[in-house]
């Protein structure tokens, strides 16, 4: 009998010890997780790109697409540490890890989806086509008939006149900022530019509107710009898209625009 109550007696002490166990789990799934909260993304830009990201005269990053990103850390909870190097090794650097975004002005596209991921779309951008002051410019079939047309080496106004001229096609001159390709139409160099619209426009303003016209070209249709992450984080990716909708429904975003395209 002794023996069966100290069976019992065992029996009760270890259902009262699982169930204190069982009740501090309990406890600790209650409260959320918050996976991430702090991490800190590496975000590469080549700052050669105003208004989206650019350099002050006392060497800070400024622009659209940094001060959004860090509305976005700040609505998303978790923070970011940009990186400046040069365009073309951008994506490189992401796919070794170095990066873990990249918010560079990046053209969302068909042949760019194969390789990377991008965020929702944040701007509307249109290619335009940039002439001396005196030249006009009705389409893009007059590309054609141009001894040397200035691009920046691997951006969207790049692969735009690709289309139209050739990948080979040795009209095409490319320089590795969209500053330096606009500095060569100024020289006489080259006949024609073309990049994003709110670059030239920008570059424009900023260095005198009597020298070039900015032309429009329908065909170049409408594109849009996206954070870009490495094929595969998507959790990256969610993170990005959650902080964007939120700064667009608080308002932010609009502040943020109106401070870099207001007239």
């Amino acid at each position: 009998m002794k023996i069966k109550y100290w069976l019992t007696a065992v029996a009760a002490c270890s259902a009262l010890i699982l169930s204190a166990c069982g009740g501090s789990n309990s406890n600790s799934a209650s409260v959320p997780a918050q996976p991430n909260a702090d991490k800190t993304f590496i975000v590469g830009t080549n700052a050669e790109f105003a208004p989206f990201e650019s350099r002050t005269a006392d060497g800070s990053l400024t622009g659209f697409d940094i001060d959004l990103l860090n509305a976005m850390a700040k609505a998303g909870n978790f923070k970011v540490q940009f990186k400046d190097q040069p365009w073309d090794g951008l994506f490189a650097s992401l796919n070794n890890g170095d990066l873990d975004i990249v918010a560079s002005g990046v053209t969302i596209t068909d042949e760019r989806k194969q390789s990377m991921l991008f965020s929702d779309p944040y701007f509307d951008i249109s290619m335009m086509v940039l002439t001396p002051k005196a030249k006009t410019f009705h389409s893009l079939a007059e590309l054609n008939n141009m001894h040397r047309v200035a691009v920046a080496t691997g951006q969207t106004g790049d692969l735009a006149v690709q289309k139209v001229l050739g990948a080979q096609s040795t009209k095409i001159a490319r320089f590795d900022s969209v500053p330096l390709a606009i500095k060569e139409l100024e020289n006489g160099g080259v006949e024609a530019m073309v990049s994003d619209g709110a670059v030239i426009s920008n570059y424009v303003k900023a260095n005198g509107a009597d020298k070039f016209t900015i032309n429009k070209v329908p065909e170049f249709g409408v594109d849009h710009y996206g954070f870009v992450v490495r094929k595969g984080d998507t959790a990256t990716v969610e993170k990005l898209n959650d902080a964007l909708k939120k700064i667009r429904a608080s308002g932010e975003y609009d502040k943020i625009y109106a401070k870099y395209f207001s007239n």
